[in-house]
Order: C-alpha cells, then sequence, then structure tokens
C-alpha cells in the first residue's frame, strides 16, 4: 500500500564515516532552512524547519544521526544567525532530542513507513515541547500557543517528510545479484 510500506533503517555505527557526512549534510539542512524560511519573511515558529532534518535522519539513518543533528544544530544555527534566541535555545534542544528518540523508537518498532507514524511521531515531540515549555516558562498557555502556531510546520513535516522518507526507503539496503536483501 502506498501510505504504509516496508522500510529499511540504515543505522550507522560510531566508526563509519558516512555516519558523520550525514550528520554533517543534515545539520547543514538544518541552517540552510531555517534560513530560507527566514529570508522569505516566514517564521521559524510556525514552519519549525530547524526539526525537519532531524525528523529525516533519526528516522532513515538512525538515533546516533538523530541526536547529534539534535544537538549540534541548535548551536550551530544560535552562534551563525542568533536563532534559536538564547531563551528558546532549550525547548528547541528537548523537541529535537525527543524527536530523534521518538522517530528512530517508531521507525524501528514498525518497519514501515507510514503517515500514521509520522502523525505519531510529530504529536509525540510537540506534546513532549507543550509539557517542557509549560514548565520552562511557567506558562501552559504559551506553550499550547506555540503548539497552535506551528501547524503549518507540521503539516509541512508530515507531507514532504513522507515523500523524502519513502524516496529512501531502500537506500543502504545490500543487493546480491539484483535482488534486494
Amino acid at each position: 500500500m502506498f501510505l504504509n510500506e516496508n522500510f529499511s533503517i540504515t543505522d550507522y555505527r560510531y566508526n563509519e564515516v558516512k555516519l558523520y557526512l550525514f550528520t554533517f549534510l543534515f545539520s547543514i539542512g538544518n541552517l540552510a532552512l531555517p534560513l530560507i524560511v527566514h529570508y522569505f519573511g516566514l517564521g521559524g515558529p510556525v514552519f519549525l524547519p530547524i526539526y525537519f532534518f532531524i525528523l529525516i535522519g533519526s528516522y532513515k539513518f538512525g538515533l546516533k544521526l538523530g541526536l547529534m543533528t539534535a544537538v549540534i544544530t541548535p548551536i550551530i544555527n544560535h552562534l551563525a544567525t542568533g536563532m534559536p534566541n538564547a531563551a528558546m535555545i532549550y525547548p528547541v534542544f528537548v523537541k529535537g532530542i525527543a524527536l530523534a528518540l521518538i522517530a528512530y523508537a517508531v521507525a524501528g518498532r514498525t518497519r514501515k513507513i507510514s503517515i500514521q507514524n509520522l502523525i505519531i511521531i510529530i504529536l509525540s515531540y510537540q506534546a513532549v515541547g507543550i509539557i517542557f515549555e509549560a514548565f520552562y516558562f511557567s506558562s501552559l498557555s504559551r506553550a499550547f500557543s506555540n503548539f497552535a502556531v506551528a501547524y503549518p510546520g507540521m503539516l509541512i513535516q508530515l507531507v514532504i517528510g513522507y515523500l523524502i522518507l519513502r524516496g529512501l526507503k531502500d537506500y543502504g539496503r545490500e543487493t546480491t545479484a539484483g535482488n534486494t536483501q
């Protein structure tokens, strides 16, 4: 079925150069995407560009890549652009790490790429973010308003994330004599 397909995770080891190459590429993507969004006057809190490659990286390339991207990206972005601002650095870390953990867990458990899986992941990491922000900012209404504003970004993560992951579903599978293993 188009919306629920088998999926292989390519989980690189720490001694594999590809882990660091993909982490670098995904971190650069997470630097470029927020710059593009802000260049066109679109809000980062609305479109959630800093989380996009964490989702793709964790789901397809494993927990190590996802966590490294989740930690490196906010630091690079903050130092290079001032975004996220200092007050939002910790919520961005928490959401990014939650996203990496949840995406990897769902991908590993189901071994499928589906709209349902991505909905679970997106709503789960956002729920973690709401809880953290409610305590961090001492304001449940602020946490919920951040969630409410971000629905376009969640839809983009869902639709474009699904299409990219679907395109990558067979990347990294070994082939022998033309047969996919």
